[in-house]
């Protein structure tokens, strides 16, 4: 790493170490852990049960992601609390958590960064596709101490098998799954199978994905819009140039001892979608990404374990004007490595340890390329502690990173280089006063360094129908949160509650300077936005619950409710595209054999709008209903249907860029099947 070479040689020989040493591990797996359901590990190593969390947590479990509907991982984990999408189109959404997207939410693969151009732009994909994955974990708020800055929102961490970590019970397991979706004459499917023998296993998976255009319940220019500029919606019941075709595959393996494992994997992913944004457009992404990871398990001393990973990623974006003509190509090439030595847990006492880098170069090439050549280098190292004592406990944790950026502005001939060393740290306590009730309370100050985009764009985004600029002169972002959470878990109910508020100093926003740029190659006049440093407050909370209304054995009756809301203010004023309020109701029956749920979902309306180029979004109500049935006595096979929009509501997602042009889609029937072995 240019910034640090002894920092990055350190790491390196932390991961190969680690690696080496799971390789040289006994040959008896009789001692592997297993891992438990409830135990998050992306907000520390050493894993805490979600009802012991003081930060927002959630997971999607293998079992939901067999049957989930087959879309972009903005899109899947649209509507869990806190949680949002992008929703810029079928083939590019992203995660949205509390109001923040882009490079505030940091997408993982196995703890690494994914090293794509997702962050750059919405219209970018994620190199990521949650059919790749047995689980998905989610942390809502601050997450810095463990992943750096660029987590300041959150983090979603995509876990996959592909290096496998435990020899399959009866030498293979595995899972496949199909289904198609009515809305865009959709189908799909994905495949993924561990073989081990002895000390070695095996994995191999792949996804195909293929939809159409989708259908829409009105038009696809909105009333607001359509009033607002004087034109007319137009008919339409397709949503134009929204199609996508996505396959990936992946191979990996493994040595794996009674002290640990040591493994290599491969993926290829390929992508092709509609831009929306503009119907002649559409994009190619390939990535390639080559993976290494391994665990040493101590057997006494201070030191329970050491994990090393390591990723290197070579990715492609290009966007195409027409079937013969490439427009602009945007290259990402890079790798990222972590190293994390566990503590022993003494006396209710928990800990870690590690340090974590990351080189990557961004490249945009072509006519509409709004950011020059970026080098961007980057080394953290961090520890977080946690000390339970049964009815009360203490968490506390420390961050360095220092982050360059080097890059020669757009029309300049001199190389700007920036350098950004930030701080970050947590405190929080705890109490068990009752059964089942477990109540948080943590501080955290968290600061982020500003991305490529925000320091050296100076162009037309066509994706976001803006001229950009960049300023050299930002400073780190700094936020400060204070947040309560509380779990229930007692008898009937179960619940979860988060209550947060934020203060920003220097909060980097995107803002209009009033000004008009005439982009003579498209004849279109674009409106100028700079990015600036402000003042800023968030604050919202999450609440959901569940109350079992009957139980008899295996079979439940519940009812399960959530809702969520955040406010955001910046010294300009309301902050852009933050989502308005939504409460989803649902009664769930639960059985061996059977499932099936009824769902009804109100999103309010956001007139709180950040300027004249931002208009409000009407409110909405979508009815959904879901079934599951496994037929045989095994119960390892699963039919499944999903009634989506039922009342084909029209409905717009306010974070999303292209809400006045591209509504949500309209009533869908999706039914498939799935087989675990």
């Amino acid at each position: 790493m240019r910034s640090s070479p002894a920092l990055r040689s350190l790491l390196l020989a932390a991961v190969g170490s680690t690696v080496l040493a799971g390789a040289a591990a006994a040959q008896s797996t009789a001692n592997t852990p297993t891992t438990v359901d409830d135990v998050i590990v992306t907000g520390v190593p050493y894993g805490v049960s979600q009802r012991a969390a003081v930060i927002a947590t959630d997971v999607v479990d293998e079992q939901t992601l067999a049957t989930a509907p087959a879309a972009s991982l903005g899109d899947l984990l649209n509507g869990r609390p806190g949680v949002r999408s992008t929703d810029f189109a079928p083939g590019a959404s992203r995660p949205v958590i509390r109001g923040l997207s882009g490079p505030r939410v940091q997408v993982l693969t196995n703890g690494i960064g994914l090293i794509d151009a997702s962050s750059v732009s919405p219209d970018h994909a994620v190199a990521a596709d949650p059919a790749e994955a047995n689980r998905i974990e989610i942390i809502r708020g601050p997450a810095t101490l463990v992943y750096g800055g660029s987590a300041i929102g959150g983090v979603v961490n995509v876990l996959d098998d592909r290096i496998p970590t435990a020899i399959p019970e009866g030498g293979v397991e595995g899972v496949v799954s199909a289904q198609a979706s009515s809305v865009d004459d959709g189908r799909s499917a994905f495949g993924r199978v561990t073989v081990g023998s002895g000390n070695f296993a095996f994995n191999i998976d792949g996804v195909k994905r293929k939809t159409d255009d989708y259908d829409i319940p009105a038009p696809a220019i909105s009333a607001r819009r359509a009033a607002a500029e004087g034109i007319a919606r137009g008919d339409g019941d397709k949503q134009p140039n929204s199609y996508t075709d996505l396959q990936t595959w992946g191979v990996g393996g493994s040595y794996i001892g009674d002290k640990g494992f040591a493994g290599v994997s491969y993926k290829d992913t390929e992508s092709e979608y509609g831009t929306v944004a503009e119907e002649s457009v559409f994009i190619k992404l390939h990535q390639k990404r080559w993976d290494a990871r391994g665990e040493y398990r101590f057997d006494d001393g201070p030191f329970s374990a050491l994990r090393g990973s390591y990723g290197h990623a070579d990715y492609t974006h290009t966007e195409f004007e027409d079937v013969d003509e490439p427009g602009t190509v945007f290259n990402s090439d890079g790798w990222e490595a972590r190293a994390d030595l566990v503590q022993r847990q003494r006396g209710g006492w928990n800990g870690a340890s590690g340090v974590q880098a990351l080189s990557r170069n961004f490249q945009a090439i072509g006519e509409e390329a709004f950011v020059p050549t970026v080098d961007i280098d980057e080394v953290g190292v961090y520890t977080v502690q946690r000390l339970d004592l049964g009815n009360h406990g203490f968490e506390g944790g420390l961050r360095y990173d220092r982050r360059e950026l080097s890059g020669t502005p757009i029309g300049e001939t001199s190389e700007v280089n920036r350098t950004f060393d930030n701080w970050s740290a947590s405190a929080a306590a705890f109490l068990r006063p009752a059964p089942g009730l477990f109540l948080g309370l943590s501080l955290a100050h968290n600061e982020r360094a500003p991305s490529e985009v925000e320091l050296f764009a100076d162009g037309v985004h066509i994706a976001t129908a803006a001229y950009e600029t960049g300023d050299l002169n930002l400073n780190s972002e700094k936020v400060t949160t204070l947040e309560g959470t509380a779990h229930y878990d007692h008898c009937r109910f179960t619940g979860d509650l988060h209550v947060y508020h934020s203060w920003y100093d220097g909060f980097i926003d995107e803002r209009p300077t009033g000004e008009l740029f005439l982009f003579e190659e498209e004849n279109e006049t674009f409106p100028v936005y700079r990015f600036v440093q402000t003042g800023a407050k968030f604050y919202g909370f999450e609440l959901e619950g569940a109350y079992a209304l009957w139980q008899d054995g295996d079979r439940k009756l519940s009812l399960e409710g959530s809702a969520d809301y955040v406010h955001a203010q910046t010294d300009f004023g309301p902050a852009a595209r933050i989502p308005p309020y939504s409460v989803t109701g649902r009664l769930a029956w639960t059985s061996a054999r059977f499932d099936a749920s009824a769902e009804v979902r109100h999103v309010g309306q956001q007139d709180r709008v950040a300027n004249a180029f931002e208009l409000p979004t009407d409110d909405y109500t979508l009815v959904n209903a879901s079934m599951a049935v496994r037929p045989f006595t095994q119960q390892n096979v699963t039919v499944f249907a999903e009634a989506r929009n039922l009342t084909n509501e029209e409905a717009r997602e306010h974070a999303s860029f292209l809400k006045d042009i591209a509504p949500l889609a309209g009533r869908n029937l999706r039914v498939g099947v799935a087989y675990r072995f």
